[in-house]
C-alpha cells in the first residue's frame, strides 16, 4: 500500500485539495505530554494535510520538537513538519538539525528566521556562523534534504518589518529561495489576509499561502500573543466580549469569531486553514462543526 504521505505539503496544497492542519507546541511535562497526544487523537481521524510542532526560541526545544515531530512521524498517519530557526544556531548546527529531522522520518520543516531572545521587535543579530535570513535557511533545507520547506507570512507584516509592502517582498524573496508554501501569523481580520495574498502575487510569486486561525479561548492569551506577533484584535471583535465573564461565554464567542473569519478567507480563495491549537482540540472541532468539516 502507498503511503499517502510520500506526497509533499507543497504538492498536495498546490494539487489543488483544501489543507487543513494544526500546529502543536512541546508540551512542558508529562501531563503536557498526555494533553497533546489527546489533541493528536482527537484531530487525526480528520486527516489533515500535516501537523506541525514549533521549536522554541533559540533552539530552547530543539531536542523536544524533533523528537515529537519524528513520533508523530512514526506513530500516526500524519503527515509532521518540523519547525527550525536561525537563531541560536551556526551553519553546521542548524545542518545537524535537519539530519537528525530526516533521520526520523521528517521531510517537511518550516524554516524561520527566529526572533531575538528579546522579543520579535528586538534587533536582530545573526549568531557567529549563523544565518541571517529566512530564506538562507530554505536554501540550506533544500540543499541538505529532500525536505518540502515553508515559511511563514505576515498579514499585518512582522514588527520588525518597515512596511507590509517590505514584508510582501521579503515572503517573494524567500518563495524564489525556495519555499513550497507559506503559513500566516495570527490576524483577524479576513482582508488583511487577502491583501497580503495580492501583494504577493504583485511580486509575481505563486506560493501557497495558508492562513493561521487561533480561536480565542482566553483573552488574556490571545491578547499577549497577538501583542508578539505585531497582530491587532480590532475594538469591534473586542467589544463582542465585553461584560463577558464565563469562560464557557469567552469560548463560545471566540468560537464565533472564529468560524467567521474561517468562512471569510475561504471565501477570499484561500487553499485551506492551518489551526493554532495550543495543544487542545475543542475549539478546532467545535468549528469544524460549524464548517461542517466531518471525519
Amino acid at each position: 500500500m502507498v503511503d499517502g504521505r510520500s506526497r509533499s505539503i507543497g504538492e498536495v496544497i498546490r494539487e489543488g485539495e483544501r489543507s487543513i492542519s494544526f500546529e502543536f507546541m512541546p508540551p512542558r511535562d508529562e501531563a503536557g505530554v498526555e494533553q497533546l497526544w489527546q489533541a493528536i487523537r482527537d484531530l487525526e481521524p480528520f486527516a489533515p494535510t500535516f501537523v506541525s510542532v514549533t521549536y522554541g526560541a533559540g533552539g530552547t526545544t530543539r531536542d523536544t520538537t524533533v523528537q515529537i515531530t519524528g513520533r508523530i512521524a512514526r506513530e500516526t498517519s500524519l503527515r509532521a513538519m518540523g519547525h527550525l530557526t536561525c537563531v541560536g544556531h551556526t551553519r553546521d548546527e542548524l545542518v545537524e538539525i535537519l539530519r537528525s529531522y530526516k533521520d526520523a522520518g521528517v521531510r517537511n520543516i518550516l524554516a524561520l528566521r527566529g526572533d531575538p531572545s528579546d522579543g520579535p521587535s528586538a534587533p536582530w543579530a545573526s549568531t557567529p556562523g549563523g544565518l541571517t535570513y529566512a530564506s538562507e535557511l530554505v536554501e540550506l533545507a533544500k540543499e541538505t534534504g529532500d525536505f518540502s520547506v515553508g515559511v511563514a507570512a505576515f498579514p499585518e507584516k512582522h514588527p520588525a518589518s518597515e512596511s507590509r509592502e517590505q514584508d510582501s517582498k521579503f515572503l517573494a524573496t524567500k518563495a524564489r529561495a525556495g519555499a513550497d508554501f507559506a503559513v500566516t501569523q495570527l490576524f483577524f481580520r479576513a482582508q488583511d489576509y487577502v491583501d497580503l495574498v495580492e501583494r504577493v502575487r504583485v511580486e509575481g510569486v505563486d506560493i501557497p499561502v495558508l492562513p493561521g486561525i487561533m480561536p480565542i479561548t482566553n483573552l488574556k492569551s490571545v491578547r499577549r500573543m497577538a501583542e508578539l506577533s505585531g497582530a491587532e484584535i480590532p475594538d469591534e471583535l473586542m467589544a463582542r466580549f465585553d461584560g463577558v465573564i464565563e469562560p464557557a461565554d469567552v469560548r463560545r464567542i471566540g468560537v464565533d469569531i472564529a468560524t467567521e473569519l474561517c468562512e471569510a478567507v475561504l471565501e477570499g480563495g484561500a487553499p485551506g486553514l492551518h489551526f493554532y491549537t495550543l495543544n487542545r482540540s475543542r475549539a478546532t472541532l467545535e468549528i469544524f462543526e460549524r464548517l461542517h468539516i466531518t471525519v
